[in-house]
């Protein structure tokens, strides 16, 4: 069985735009774009595969090394695919190039570069790119910080090149199908979808105390349905991994409905139109921030929400609503049985 991993980084984010076209258009945006549908890829490929970042987030260099460390650990099988969009002071320069660590041969960039070529776009070449200082280190932190990963820099083509711009912009997911492919083939893996894909599947990006449980929970089905959906091997996942999760007609969660945000939504006029607080929101969809985006699916509260009054303990509420307290924990996400006025309690 294969042991492939894949860390997928977008590259700057946040105060860091990166490179910026003449016509505004910043780096950042461009990669996280292409971050977001290569990790879709992967996950329907049955790769494990987890962002770096999913928002506009300031990363450190520092950080970032961590976070590709921290996903699936030192290992020569975990390949880092950092995505970038280039910028050149000589005119006309074009074509998307595959920067390689010092420590790794040259054949998965070829592989990828090729692919990239057959898809009908400008190359220009595979390489490595030593420290001016000490030779015998890479340039990139990417590559000198990350262990025994397999890490490569891919730049896709020059921003500050009007054509090169609008070929990624219109043809950004034919980009990468080809890297994606170039990856599986260097790995000897078959590019096929999930067996037994339901008719009806959608995917959700796992967030910051998300478990396997909740998440089968909140889409109506079994972790062992999302783990079968997924190839997973046990039921641990990292922040931003996405999976395929069922929907059907009647894919709701316990605690209400489902809101698809819309352009023009906010997370205050869809608090202030369901009866609830941006704050109750963000609690439900373990949200770190108000910001939405359209397509998001969001989870309602309904009227299986309780409010804590004074002298309620978990456990006559427990009694109240014929469940245990451990339930009432483990659907709320609680560490203690200490619940305060005020507080909702999913039941």
């Amino acid at each position: 069985m294969n042991d492939l991993k894949v860390v997928i980084d977008a590259g700057h984010g946040g105060t860091d735009p990166g490179a910026v076209s003449q016509s505004g258009v910043n780096e950042k945006d461009l990669n996280l774009m292409i971050a977001k549908y290569m990790l879709e890829k992967f996950t329907q490929a049955g790769v494990p595969a987890t962002l770096i970042r999913t928002s506009d987030e300031t990363i450190s260099p520092t950080e970032r090394v961590r976070r590709i460390l921290a996903a699936y650990g030192d290992n020569p099988n975990v390949v880092v695919i950092s995505n970038h969009i280039n910028s050149s002071a000589t005119p006309g320069a074009e074509g998307t190039e595959v920067i390689y660590a010092l420590r790794n041969s040259d054949e998965l960039s070829k592989n990828i570069l090729d692919e990239i070529k057959k898809a009908g776009f400008p190359i220009r070449n595979v390489y490595q790119r030593r420290l001016p200082s000490n030779s015998n280190k890479d340039y990139y932190f990417i590559h000198r910080e990350t262990g025994s990963t397999q890490p490569i820099i891919v730049e896709y083509g020059y921003i500050n090149n009007p054509t090169d711009l609008k070929r990624i912009q219109d043809n950004y997911k034919k980009y990468v199908d080809a890297v994606v492919k170039g990856v599986l083939e260097t790995f000897g893996i078959k590019e096929t979808m999930p067996p037994m894909m339901p008719s009806t599947t959608n995917t959700y990006t796992v967030k910051a105390g998300d478990t396997l449980w909740n998440i089968a929970k909140r889409y109506n089905t079994t972790v062992e349905e999302l783990m079968r959906l997924n190839n997973l091997t046990s039921d641990l996942i990292n922040i931003g991994k996405v999976l395929i999760v069922p929907t059907s007609s009647n894919s709701t969660n316990s605690n209400g409905n489902i809101y698809t945000v819309k352009a023009g939504d906010t997370l205050w006029n869809i608090a202030k139109r369901y009866n609830t607080t941006v704050e109750e929101l963000m609690r439900l969809n373990n949200l770190s921030s108000d910001l939405i985006m359209v397509g998001q699916q969001l989870m309602l509260p309904s009227s299986n929400m309780y409010t804590v009054k004074a002298g309620d303990t978990l456990w006559n509420i427990a009694k109240r609503y014929n469940t245990t307290v451990e339930n009432l924990m483990k659907i709320n996400n609680l560490t203690s049985d200490l619940i305060t006025v005020g507080q909702k309690i999913m039941l």
